[in-house]
């Protein structure tokens, strides 16, 4: 038996990789990879200051119009425009693959979040891939052209959108009329159109001071920027200081990430058209003064000071002068809105336009009911010649509203109106209201007078105005839901409930 020969000893066994392992190395391999592979690499930390760049990465900074010195220690959007690093720290999401444009050219980029053993983001890298991707990813590159073409053209159609939205739909000569007071108010509509310093429109409720807004900046050297209205009695009194001036991102618990913009900044360049000024609460006056005198804003949770560039057309059918006196209204503001005041006269001032207004007005009621036009007898016009309309215009327009709803008839005569007596229609212009007479005493010991729920004088109330209406509508539902601005199916609601008037179709 041949002696023993020793064995040659083992190899060692190789190491066992585990799964913690195998990710850490995993991550090793790559970062090195990509190192060796990348034309350049930049590291930034959470501040997103630049705290290392390779070789590479150098060559890319003269066509930045950087020099070595500039640019370590810099926040990376100073040096590198257009960049993403800084999101990628913010929100610790990686842009894996991505296309970088600037000056020096388009580059094939990847970014990666850094982080250290308890998680937490401490900077970010970043690699550049290939430079000039286009000459070897022509396909790739024609559709983001392509993209970027559709992109750059639905930002233009939307901007148009905005724009048109916020173009006046009136002209000065949309103020109807030839009565002295008519011709004069667009005489000075005019004049004032030419300055830039504020207006205020004072008027009577429904004498049409909106549409003279309109007018007056369509008239205007800002004609092409917008116009921008806000009535201040619709906008509750919490939320009217983010109404104007805008709030910054993040400023409170709910707000929009991205912020919101007040009504001066889309206004920026434009008109501002306050309406119902007097309405605004005094806290808020001395804000609007400022930013009335100094063309600057300040968004609601920012520090920063915002230049604008806004006209103010203001208008109120309230007495500022007597709010003043009374200490409701700051007498700085009156004074720096009372620039160029513009008294508009009520319809009861100019009654020869009568005729012009109904005819535009049935015009337009026509065209937005689907209705055909109306037309009104000369003693249907003497009748509204003489009421004294409290509402103006805006009444005139309810009134002739109403009164084509009611009828099948194109000629409307006094009895469309309820001023003969007639049965075909309620009284729509309301005669003057009598004198309440006080009430005479109660005799001594007489027992008091029977009165019923409320709920039962309601309903007697609502079902005889409901019967009303049928009458004066021949039983058309669909016309006596909107002369009782109801909806058809609380109308139905209520027939069903008093049978007795379900008569009509």
């Amino acid at each position: 038996m041949p002696p023993d020969v020793p064995l040659p000893p083992e190899a060692p066994a190789p190491p066992t990789l585990d799964a913690a392992s195998a990710v850490e190395l995993a991550a090793r391999s790559m970062f090195h990879t990509f190192a060796r592979t990348a034309m350049g690499t930049m590291v930034v930390d959470r501040e997103h200051r630049i705290v290392w760049i390779d070789d590479g990465y150098r060559r890319f900074l003269p066509a930045l119009g950087r020099e070595e010195h500039d640019f370590v220690g810099r926040r990376v959007e100073e040096v590198v425009p257009n960049t993403l690093m800084g999101q990628v720290v913010d929100t610790g999401q990686p842009v894996l693959v991505d296309l970088l444009t600037n000056q020096a050219g388009t580059f094939l980029v990847t970014r990666l979040p850094l982080r250290d053993d308890a998680g937490h983001v401490i900077g970010a890298v970043g690699f550049v891939l290939m430079d000039h991707p286009e000459s070897t990813m022509q396909p790739l590159m024609a559709k983001f052209g392509a993209l970027q073409a559709e992109l750059d053209l639905s930002r233009r159609r939307l901007a148009d959108e905005i724009a048109a939205q916020r173009r006046t739909r009136h002209t000065i000569a949309s103020f109807i009329g030839n009565s002295p007071a008519a011709v004069e108010t667009r005489r000075q509509a005019r004049r004032v159109a030419m300055a830039d310093s504020p207006v205020l429109l004072l008027g009577e409720t429904g004498t049409g001071k909106e549409l003279l807004a309109h007018g007056i900046h369509r008239a205007s050297r800002r004609a092409a920027r917008p116009f921008v209205g806000v009535n201040i009695a619709a906008v509750p009194e919490g939320l009217l200081e983010a109404e104007f001036f805008g709030v910054a991102p993040g400023a409170y618990t709910g707000a929009e990430r991205k912020g919101r913009e007040g009504k001066f900044r889309l206004a920026d360049g434009g008109t501002l058209f306050l309406d119902e000024i007097g309405d605004m609460p005094l806290a808020l006056q001395s804000k609007l003064l400022r930013a009335l005198q100094e063309q600057e804003i300040e968004p609601l949770g920012s520090d920063r000071v915002e230049r604008v560039d806004v006209r103010i057309v203001a208008a109120t059918s309230r007495d500022l002068g007597a709010m003043v006196a009374e200490g409701s209204f700051r007498a700085d503001l009156f004074y720096r809105l009372h620039v160029l005041p513009l008294r508009l006269p009520p319809l009861r001032e100019r009654l020869d336009d009568l005729e012009g207004l109904v005819d535009a007005l049935a015009d337009d009621i026509a065209r937005r009911s689907g209705l055909p036009p109306r037309s009104l007898s000369p003693a249907a016009l003497a009748l509204l010649a003489r009421r004294p309309w409290p509402g103006n215009i805006r009444e005139l327009r309810n009134v002739l509203e109403q009164a084509a709803l009611m009828s099948d008839d194109l000629l409307l005569e006094p009895r469309h109106f309820g001023a003969d007596g007639g049965l075909a229609a309620p009284a729509l212009l309301p005669a003057a209201a009598p004198a309440t007479p006080r009430s005479a005493p109660r005799p001594e010991g007489a027992p008091p007078p029977r009165l019923r729920p409320l709920g039962e004088q309601v309903a007697e109330l609502e079902r005889e105005a409901i019967r009303t209406a049928l009458m004066a509508t021949g039983g058309n539902r669909v016309a006596t839901a909107r002369l009782l601005r109801m909806s058809r199916a609380a109308l139905y609601e209520r027939l069903a409930r008093w049978p007795e008037l379900a008569g009509g179709r």
